[in-house]
């Protein structure tokens, strides 16, 4: 059996009519920047999520980016993150000028562990950048009441968790501003790049609106500084189709990780299956397991991939030891349980498409 990790050619399948349809829509009116569907994404965005406002943009990357530049972060400014993340979340602190304070993790949920936080805090701390990494929210009420406290911002990373839940709101609902990612193989992704950033705030969102077109409040008018960061209406254009059937995929997710732990807790008690905190939803964008025989890791992939079964390391080096933030001046054992869940997490195919004979065969090869 040869197991197709994303299976994206099999979603566009699915809905390959409402799609080409949607696509051609925006050839033949060429609004190819700004166009009706990109509106109209909001707007769907806006009422799937309960923010009361929702920007689309470039990516998952600028949506962090504008979340920052919106609220005033400046070169100097400390934000508090996890270093077990994908570059994105720390990479855009520093690519303002700003600082990333690295908090080491909670090693059931993998999210940046809240108890560790207030020791961080300074006088320069300006927010906090907790990641829903694959797919789950970290601690909002824990981390909310610390940004309370201290009069700190909180953004929510959620690039791999469109559609989870914290306490029955969605994570695009929580914290000062959330943001999230379209790339293709996230959770509801599009076919290049895209994002959206969301908030309640009239203010920020009338900001960010102006700052993703350069800063304009009317047509080469600029009242801040800011950048390039629209969605192509082509690619809002295939969001709104995949949003309208999103509720279905996420279900089927749901029962896809369901299986994998029912299969692999009776196949295995060498592996540490996925852990969800019992206030929270998972959006599933991976589905990771952990090896915790040291060095076996490498082995069991190699061993995966000869029969068919693709496999995935998100991630394989904390950002503390990444060679562009060697400036920090953090070193190995800063952060144990990042640097202990970077040896041993995997992740194994993960779509709503998977067949329970696809699940039980990943299972028994493992």
């Amino acid at each position: 059996m040869k197991i197709d990790f994303a299976k994206l050619q099999y979603q566009y399948q699915l809905y390959k009519e409402e799609i080409d349809s949607a696509i051609h829509s925006v050839l033949d009116k060429s609004n190819y920047i700004m166009g009706e569907e990109v509106k109209e994404l909001e707007e769907n965005l806006q009422n799937f999520t309960g923010a009361k406002h929702a920007i689309t943009c470039a990516s998952g990357t600028d949506a962090l980016l504008l979340a920052m530049m919106a609220l005033d972060i400046k070169p100097g400014d400390e934000i508090i993150t996890t270093p077990f993340t994908f570059i994105a979340t720390a990479e855009t602190i520093a690519f303002l000028g700003a600082k990333p304070v690295f908090v080491d993790i909670d090693e059931k949920t993998y999210n940046i562990d809240p108890s560790k936080i207030e020791e961080k805090i300074t006088n320069k701390t300006k927010a906090i950048i907790p990641v829903s990494l694959y797919g789950q929210p970290a601690d909002i009420d824990k981390l909310q009441a610390i940004a309370d406290k201290h009069n700190l911002k909180l953004i929510i990373d959620g690039a791999q968790s469109f559609g989870s839940t914290f306490n029955g709101k969605t994570d695009s609902n929580l914290g000062d501003i959330s943001t999230t990612s379209f790339f293709p193989a996230k959770p509801l992704g599009c076919f290049g790049d895209g994002g959206a950033v969301f908030t309640n705030s009239d203010e920020l969102a009338q900001k960010i609106k102006m700052l993703r077109i350069h800063g304009q409040n009317k047509r080469y008018h600029h009242k801040y500084i800011g950048m390039g960061g629209r969605m192509d209406t082509i690619q809002c254009a295939v969001v709104n189709v995949k949003l309208k059937h999103y509720k279905d995929d996420l279900a089927k997710r749901q029962e896809v990780a369901k299986k994998y732990s029912e299969e692999l807790r009776v196949k295995s008690e060498e592996l540490v299956l996925p852990y969800v905190d019992k206030r929270a939803t998972s959006a599933w964008a991976q589905y990771s397991i952990r090896i915790n025989d040291e060095g076996q890791r490498e082995k069991v992939q190699a061993k995966l991939k000869e029969v068919g079964v693709p496999t995935a390391v998100h991630y394989p080096m904390p950002l503390h030891l990444q060679e562009c933030f060697e400036y920090l001046g953090y070193k190995e054992g800063n952060f144990p349980i990042a640097e202990k869940i970077s040896k041993e997490i995997m992740s194994l195919p993960m779509n709503p498409y998977l067949s329970d004979e696809e699940i039980e065969y990943i299972a028994t090869q493992i």
